[in-house]
């Protein structure tokens, strides 16, 4: 940045924004950082008290900021992004869909470790709403060179690093387990909450069997639901590590390559996750039903938008994986989930 006299600015690139005043008729800015000096200019900016300007001096090779955001923007957002106007050097992508926000980080890491390069995401692994803001970048400078933007393009390639996964509309099944409600003793509550859960995903619960605690009868109503065509099985009830849960045995014994029996997150410790072939059996546990915020939030969306989740996934899940219960539940916009 240097300081020049007005008649010598032209073609020079202002460094501050200017601001002019008319008494009671204007305030405000009337040249804004970045403009380049005209000839026209001139005569304005002599008559608003200016005689000199601190400009900068660029190269010619040098890109401004926001065709420098348009490029980074455009070759960051992949499916279901879309991005906002420039404004004042920076652009914002945002949900132009309902899904499963991925984020390579990665590259997202790469792309920040160039000093002169800014690009910020909220968290991955959450379900996004149409319009929802996702991500910001910017340069630091008012322009930035060629060079050090082709870096941050060749790290970009031709893979995004942030897209939205749509959720698969899933035929889902359930098994509630439990002598007291295969026997009519209390009433089964746990049903309806899936059934709500599952269609704020976009998914219906198809077909609900019953079955005592007993784990030949808990595989056979999970043999028949995938018989049936279902996408998905999920099992309520008997989670626990109490001798008379037959949960986990019904599901090995239904053919299911457990990936994992229990989860780093409250609440859902007793949470299962095992696959039948592709289709995915998960093991409920009683959180799921009464609490506002659990294991289901982080796990299942991420089935639906057709991930195949390993134990390393689950095991991940330890730093953030505790729920604070706030008096006012704020999910996702909060640190549960979040590593």
């Amino acid at each position: 940045m240097k300081e020049v006299a007005v008649e010598q600015a032209v073609g020079t690139v202002l460094a501050h924004d200017i601001t002019q005043i008319i008494p009671g008729q204007y305030k405000g800015p009337k040249f804004k950082k970045g403009h380049i000096i005209a000839e026209e200019d001139i005569p304005l900016l002599l008559s608003m008290g200016k005689k000199h300007l601190f400009v900068l001096e660029k190269n010619d090779t040098d890109v401004h900021e926001n065709e420098a955001a348009y490029r980074i923007a455009s070759k960051a957002a992949g499916e279901g992004i879309e991005l906002t106007e420039p404004s004042e050097g920076k652009i914002e992508l945002k949900a132009a869909v309902t899904g499963l926000l991925k984020i390579d980080r990665e590259r997202l890491y790469q792309l920040v470790s160039q000093d002169e390069i800014m690009f910020a995401t909220i968290h991955e692994n959450i379900v996004v709403r149409q319009g929802e803001k996702l991500a910001g970048t910017r340069i630091i400078p008012l322009f930035v060179a060629e060079e050090v933007l082709k870096k941050a393009e060749a790290i970009l390639g031709d893979t995004p690093i942030v897209k939205i996964v749509p959720l698969k509309e899933m035929k889902v099944g359930v098994v509630t387990t439990g002598s007291e409600v295969y026997n009519g003793i209390i009433k089964d509550a746990f049903g309806p909450v899936l059934v709500e859960k599952f269609g704020n995903l976009g998914s219906k619960v198809e077909k609900q069997l019953f079955a005592d605690d007993d784990d030949e009868m808990i595989a056979d109503c999970i043999r028949q639901l995938i018989d049936e065509g279902m996408d998905i099985v999920g099992i309520t009830g008997g989670m626990s590590v109490d001798p008379d849960d037959r949960t986990p045995s019904g599901i090995r014994k239904a053919g299911g390559e457990v990936i994992s029996y229990g989860a780093p997150v409250l609440p859902g410790a007793m949470f299962m996750l095992s696959y039948i072939g592709d289709v995915p059996v998960v093991g409920l546990p009683g959180c799921v039903m009464y609490s506002r915020t659990s294991i289901f939030d982080l796990i299942v969306p991420r089935l639906l938008a057709g991930e195949r989740i390993t134990k390393q996934d689950i095991n991940g899940l330890a730093h953030g994986g505790l729920c604070l219960n706030c008096k006012t539940c704020t999910f996702p916009v909060c640190g549960f989930g979040k590593a």
